[in-house]
């Protein structure tokens, strides 16, 4: 697979919106919720992706805050799974709870 290069990793962040880079390795998006089992349902709904895409975020939960951050541990760095991983945890949040 293959890290991304850093051009295109701040490409791809342009097109996603919220996330941006952590760190070299990560990138990472923090959600918003009225409510605290609101939050805890977008998690739900977030495990059940990581798992069907075999590649599994790091998720803080924080009161009404989830932040997800995302990397490719096996390869060191972000690859296009961890994109294709940020644009089905947003497409799952502005479905369902944006």
């Amino acid at each position: 697979m293959g890290t991304l290069e850093n051009e295109e990793i701040e490409q791809k962040l342009q097109e996603l919106d919220g996330w941006k880079r952590a760190d070299a390795k990560t990138i990472e998006r923090r959600f918003t919720f009225r409510e605290f089992l609101t939050g805890i349902a977008f998690v739900e709904k977030i495990a059940s992706q990581a798992e069907k895409m075999n590649h599994h975020p790091h998720i803080t939960i924080d009161h009404r805050t989830v932040t997800i951050r995302l990397s490719t541990l096996d390869e060191g760095g972000i690859t296009q799974l961890d994109i294709d991983s940020a644009v089905a945890y947003s497409k799952i949040y502005n479905e369902y709870f944006g």
